[in-house]
């Protein structure tokens, strides 16, 4: 299975890492990648749940814009 992300506040790679970390905390998950240009986040994993990863990326401190 296979989300992807908008995600607004990441600007480097310090964002990246963060959102990286606490999404990849997530059971199921099994890869996490960081578009920085494309303000995206695209997960990947079994049984993902959209709450969960949304929680994740915004007690980071970024927002979730979309999930697709």
């Amino acid at each position: 299975m296979k989300k992807t992300l908008l995600v607004e506040g990441m600007s480097c790679g310090h964002c990246e890492m963060a959102v990286k970390k606490a999404v990849g905390a997530l059971e199921g998950v099994e890869s996490v990648v960081v578009d920085l240009g494309a303000k995206k986040v695209e997960v990947e994993g079994e049984n993902l749940k959209d709450n969960l990863i949304k929680d994740a990326i915004e007690d980071a401190g970024y927002d979730v814009v979309e999930i697709k």
